[in-house]
């Protein structure tokens, strides 16, 4: 059996660690305090204030931190308003997302001109992503072609029937023929569109090129100039193709 006196030391002991562990905690949460020194400056009525800590009347003034010999250590400045806080806290938001914004732009050209050494890549990565739309068109114009083919022999039996109402089944085929052909018609139509878009894309990216190869800083030139936005042409031609 532990005896009395073995008991009551190691009680004693975890109670001073408890202690010592509380009073580490409580000190790491405290506040920072306020640099020593002598505080001094002028209040409203102009008088000049001194004292050994921060100056309550001149919390919306600056105040100068002096050494024993007088000299200024540093100057504390006044405290802002919630308004000062928040437009400051704005501008430095602002001038937070302008450097990243600054930093997104030197590394976008400074990719682009390692995707594209000279004119002869950006041509053939221009080729490339022309051809995917050309066999999306070439695969619409043969899809039209089946299209005409299976509706012709519907149209044909619609003849007899001219005078008459269509029979249900005939009448829904024929139906869905013509929505599929419209509607190949109208992804055809995109395709051609996007053609254009790739080309404008690419011809924006080489002028962009041309000038960083001369020189130009990476990102000192602004945003890509090309209309249909700024998505690369290469994803661009990925969502011209068709299912």
């Amino acid at each position: 059996m532990v005896g009395p006196v073995l008991l009551a030391r190691v009680v004693h002991g975890l109670l001073a660690l408890g202690l010592c562990s509380w009073a580490a905690a409580s000190w790491s949460q405290e506040p920072a305090k306020p640099p020593t020194g002598i505080y001094t400056c002028i209040d409203d009525k102009g008088r000049r204030i001194t004292a050994d800590r921060p100056i309550p009347e001149c919390t919306h003034r600056e105040q100068q931190v002096l050494n024993r010999d007088g000299s200024v250590r540093l100057v504390v400045p006044r405290t802002l308003t919630a308004d000062e806080r928040a437009e400051r806290e704005a501008r430095e938001r602002a001038a937070a997302e302008a450097r990243a914004a600054q930093a997104d732009a030197v590394r976008r050209d400074r990719n682009l001109m390692a995707r594209y050494p000279n004119d002869a890549a950006h041509n053939r990565a221009r080729e490339a992503a022309l051809d995917t739309v050309r066999l999306a068109i070439r695969a619409s114009e043969v899809r039209l072609l089946n299209l005409a083919a299976e509706g012709k022999p519907l149209r044909d039996d619609a003849e007899f029937y001219k005078a008459k109402p269509l029979p249900a089944k005939l009448k829904a085929a024929i139906d869905a023929n013509e929505v599929a052909a419209e509607a190949q018609r109208a992804a055809s139509a995109n395709q051609e569109a996007e053609l254009g878009r790739i080309n404008q894309l690419y011809d924006a990216e080489l002028e962009r090129l041309r000038r960083l190869w001369a020189g130009a800083a990476p990102g000192s030139l602004g945003p890509l100039a090309a209309q249909g936005g700024a998505t690369s042409p290469a994803k661009r031609a990925a969502g011209a193709r068709q299912p």
